[in-house]
């Protein structure tokens, strides 16, 4: 398995990474990257934890959203770049995260 060094919110990394994965795994971490720092940078939190943790929740909610993967016999579907939650939805992610860690931080 190959590593490869990245960095997501200006600290860096040193991910496994299976051989021919490398695109995949970089746009991974873009992703995740871009997701990150627009949260951070929307002044509402400030702790790495709940910027993760909320970035989490959006990009899998995304996920949830997004068609099923086509089969071998479809047609090839182009990329689709994913929106960005609205900062009302943003907010309301917010209100729920700290009502679920409540006063010790803990999500369980």
């Amino acid at each position: 398995m190959k590593q490869i060094e990245v960095s997501i919110m200006g600290q860096s990394y040193l991910l496994g990474c299976p051989e021919g994965g490398e695109e995949r795994l970089k746009e991974a971490v873009h992703q995740v990257d871009r997701e990150m720092c627009a949260i951070r940078d929307s002044g509402k939190l400030k702790a790495r934890e709940r910027i993760a943790v909320l970035s989490a929740l959006n990009l899998a909610y995304m996920l949830t959203e997004r068609p099923a993967a086509p089969t071998k016999s479809s047609t090839p579907a182009t990329a689709i770049e994913p929106d960005l939650p609205s900062p009302e939805y943003i907010d309301n992610l917010i209100s729920r995260l700290d009502q679920a860690l409540d006063s010790d931080g803990h999500l369980i």
